[in-house]
């Protein structure tokens, strides 16, 4: 609506609301203050001024010659910042209708509201400001009346133009004292938080919703948790009792503990209540039927049901941006945005032109190119059973028709429904899925993963991969990697313990309980590491699990190392294997304690020669070979010399030293080779328990993890699988310090790996809210001959070696904890398998990164 002057007002303070996302376009004469006015009320990187544009293109703010070239320049700007959903304001005459006329168009392209600022200055006032400036003292005055007469044509014609705000400013003063407000647009409710229970399509159905309003726990439209109810939309027609849904939705908004969105048949009864004419089909006779009813009990509540209709917004962002709530569904770029288009697409969805063998419009499925960051839930499309696609949701289970009325549950993503009583209204088609993916959507995109990537995590938001590793990451994973559909989880990278200062070592657990004690962390759990491969085991609870759940036939679930390649070659001993864990699960009471039909395990494999082989027999045994082959050698003829006389004591001594410490380098790297026969001699330690149905548990304490571990070794009929020994230790405390560093060289000594230094509690932030190591290694001293040599012991070996650089490699494991951790949300909760992989393929592409591999 236009803001004018020509209300009479002795205050002479104006307030402007503008909308916080839109394109303000200020229209005035050459003089009349609008930089200035910019200037004071909007930020210097809100505003694009025709001026510095024709700078830009000409270096020369005053020739009118580039104009031509800096409006381009204006409009790309200003459609760039819209694009990104930031306020911009065009500084320039746009006195013109033509000019306004291309602005109002940029608005509609990027659906935000167009509005005008209009700064009306008497001509005298706009030539004297002229006169004041350089660069505008020879402008000719008739620049000016020119100016002044096309403004005085627009001033009544601005709102048919397009502009949804129009303010006008006609005097100095109020130009001073007017105030820029700007106002959160309708659909931004991104400040309410939840929790919210989102309610679909209800027709007419009052009995239906209240017993599912019951079963959320509402009594009298009120939760007691205070919880928000969401409608949808489509409250109306079909069904048996639509003022009755009316009066509880209603009443409910009013109250404050509900929130609707208008369906189309809303928006069709509110075009009829406004005496429009439309047709009485699709169930609305029925409730104008109802309506005429009711009116003679309450004849003032056709009128409140015409306003509540009229006050409904399109659609709701809400929760910090996590969710969108609307009737027909919306793809991202609408999410948040104002116009014609937005609400039609909420209200409609978009249709393929064509129309089905029932003559009804076959829509788009939108759902299935959906990639948005947020969660779109919505109705309008009735399916005979909800599940996720690509992020978004269906709740419309046609409760009318006979199906069931479905709630979701947010942020716990849990389902609710309640039956239909009965058939209220025969459908024109059966009920079927809307996409034919499920829950897994859209198949894999290539545009997924290629070229430079950011992905938004929960606990370290953005990442990015590079293009590069993005290529690489691309190769192992179309040639090598286990089925995608079977691929929910790739383990980061760890970091190492910091340097040691110890004599005889490179690495000590001394450092690494300092680190964490300086990050905070009171407690710590040394995990034994053990002498194999790193194995992820998805375990379903049979094949119709697998089927069910991940959508594959035959396997009931995969063995896949770091990179997402099949651990064993041999599918049919995989399945002996996921057998064995199944049982094994089975007989702890897992199945039932954990409520779900797979899990999802971190384990080591072993022994280290069964998936390493390759690399044992070409670096490791070579080495050990070369050095048994010439060693004795030397050693005798340095013998033979010291026989004839020479002094060769010096020169023997350090080939002695040498001969012992290749012979140490073959033991150490021998200890991780024993013969097996199918499973005979293979070991799984499993050390975490990483999601199951609807739950991801790596942030569950270490302590519970073990314990269920445990229990899952403990009933493991078969003998593979094996504990893994642990100890914890108070960082503070000097002597449980001291009894995790002996339990390390202890275990080390006997030739043991290592161990691994975790918090207890698991996910722990340091008090800048930054993420901790979630583990550091800490690798015995022989074990460490295996990675940098057999003569590394060596005093001058060591020196060099201590300055190893770790930083890059610390970042790399927190950046790859960040995305795993990502990857087994998104995987728990059910989201689309794009949206996995999305994070699943990031930690495969962050590997290749230049580290030094020996760290």
């Amino acid at each position: 609506m236009t803001d004018d002057d020509t209300e009479k007002s002795t205050d002479a303070h104006r307030t402007l609301p503008v909308t916080d996302l839109s394109l303000v376009v200020l229209i005035g004469a050459s003089g009349s203050g609008k930089s200035t006015f910019a200037r004071k009320h909007f930020k210097p990187t809100e505003i694009i001024s025709s001026d510095f544009c024709r700078g830009l293109v000409a270096d020369d703010e005053n020739d009118q010659s580039a104009s031509g070239d800096a409006f381009d320049v204006l409009h790309y700007i200003a459609g760039k910042r819209l694009a990104a959903g930031r306020l911009t304001v065009v500084d320039a005459t746009n006195v013109q209708a033509e000019s306004r006329r291309q602005l109002v168009q940029l608005a509609r392209t990027h659906d935000v509201l167009p509005i005008a600022i209009v700064l009306d200055l008497p001509e005298e006032v706009c030539q004297a400001r002229n006169a004041t400036r350089p660069d505008r003292a020879g402008m000719p005055r008739h620049v000016v009346q020119r100016h002044r007469r096309e403004l005085r044509r627009s001033l009544r014609g601005l709102e048919r133009e397009g502009f949804r705000k129009v303010h006008i400013l006609r005097t100095e003063e109020e130009v001073d004292h007017a105030d820029v407000v700007l106002e959160r647009r309708y659909n931004d409710l991104r400040h309410l938080t939840g929790p919210f229970d989102i309610i679909g399509d209800i027709h007419g159905c009052s009995s239906e919703l209240e017993t599912l309003l019951g079963k959320l726990g509402y009594v009298d439209g009120a939760h007691p948790e205070g919880r928000t109810a969401v409608f949808v939309g489509d409250l109306v027609d079909r069904g048996p009792d639509s003022p009755g849904v009316l009066r509880r939705v209603m009443s409910m908004v009013a109250a404050g503990t509900a929130l609707c969105v208008p369906g189309n048949h809303e928006n069709k009864l509110g075009r009829y209540l406004k005496g429009r004419k439309v047709q009485h089909t699709h169930g609305l006779a029925e409730t104008i039927e109802q309506l005429d009813r009711e009116d003679v009990r309450d004849p003032a509540f056709r009128e409140q049901v015409r306003e509540f209709i009229d006050g409904l917004v399109s659609h709701y962002v809400l929760d910090e941006g996590k969710l969108v709530v609307c009737h027909a569904g919306l793809p991202e770029k609408y999410h948040g945005r104002t116009s014609g288009r937005v609400r039609s697409h909420a209200l409609y969805g978009d249709t393929t032109g064509e129309t089905d063998e029932f003559g009804l419009p076959v829509r788009y499925p939108w759902a299935e190119d959906y990639r948005g960051r947020a969660a779109v839930v919505y109705g309008h499309t009735p399916v005979p059973s909800t599940s996720w696609v690509n992020n978004t949701l269906c709740l419309d289970t046609g409760a009318v028709f006979g199906g069931k009325m479905t709630a979701l549950r947010w942020p716990e993503r849990e389902l609710v429904d309640v039956p239909a009583e009965k058939v209220w209204y025969e459908p024109a088609k059966p009920l079927v899925t809307e996409a034919p993916g499920g829950r897994e959507g859209r198949p894999l995109d290539l545009a997924d993963v290629q070229g430079r990537r950011i992905v938004e995590t929960r606990h370290m938001g953005r990442i990015s991969v590079r293009e590069e590793n993005a290529a690489a990451a691309l190769e192992v994973m179309s040639r090598f990697a286990v089925d995608p559909r079977l691929l929910g989880y790739l383990p980061p990278t760890m970091a190492p313990t910091a340097t040691s200062h110890e004599e005889g070592f490179l690495e000590h657990p001394a450092e690494a309980f300092a680190q964490y004690r300086a990050d905070g962390v009171a407690q710590v759990v040394c995990e034994e590491k053990h002498m194999g491969s790193r194995a992820v085991a998805l375990v379903c609870r049979d094949a119709d699990a697998a089927r069910e759940r991940f959508g594959v036939e035959g396997p009931t679930g995969a063995l896949h190392t770091r990179t997402g390649r099949p651990f064993l070659d041999d599918a049919a001993l995989t399945e002996v294997i996921l057998g064995r864990l199944r049982t094994a699960v089975a007989a702890a009471g897992l199945w039932e304690e954990w409520d779900t039909d797979w899990v999802l395990l971190d384990a080591e494999l072993m022994p280290w020669s069964l998936k390493a082989g390759g690399l044992l027999r070409s670096q490791y045994a070579a080495v050990g070979a070369a050095s048994g082959a010439v060693l004795p050698e030397v050693d005798a003829a340095l013998a033979a010399a010291a026989a004839r006389g020479v002094d060769v004591a010096e020169l023997a001594a350090r080939q002695q030293d040498r001969t012992a410490d290749a012979a140490a380098f073959t033991d150490a790297y021998r200890r991780y080779c024993w013969t097996t026969e199918g499973l005979d001699g293979v070991r799984i330690a499993p050390f975490q328990i990483l999601a199951v149905q609807g739950r991801s548990l790596a942030a569950v304490p270490h302590d519970e993890q073990l314990a269920w571990l445990d229990r899952l070794v403990e009933h493991d009929p078969t003998g593979l699988l094996q504990v893994t020994r642990r100890l914890v230790v108070d960082t503070g405390d000097e002597a449980s310090v001291r009894a995790g560093i002996d339990w390390w060289l202890e275990m080390t000594g006997r030739g043991g790996e290592g161990m691994v230094v975790k918090p207890l509690a698991a996910l722990v932030r340091d008090e800048k809210g930054r993420l901790v190591q979630p583990g550091i290694k800490v690798r015995g001293r022989e074990y460490l001959r295996i990675i940098y040599g057999p003569e590394y012991t060596r005093p001058e070996n060591l020196e060099r070696l201590r300055s190893r650089f770790l930083g890059h490699k610390r970042s790399l494991a927190l950046r790859e904890y960040a995305l795993g951790l990502e990857a087994l949300d998104r995987l728990a909760e059910g989201e689309p398998l794009w949206r996995v992989h999305e994070a699943v393929f990031a930690v495969l592409a962050l590997e290749s990164e230049p580290v030094d591999p020996r760290l």
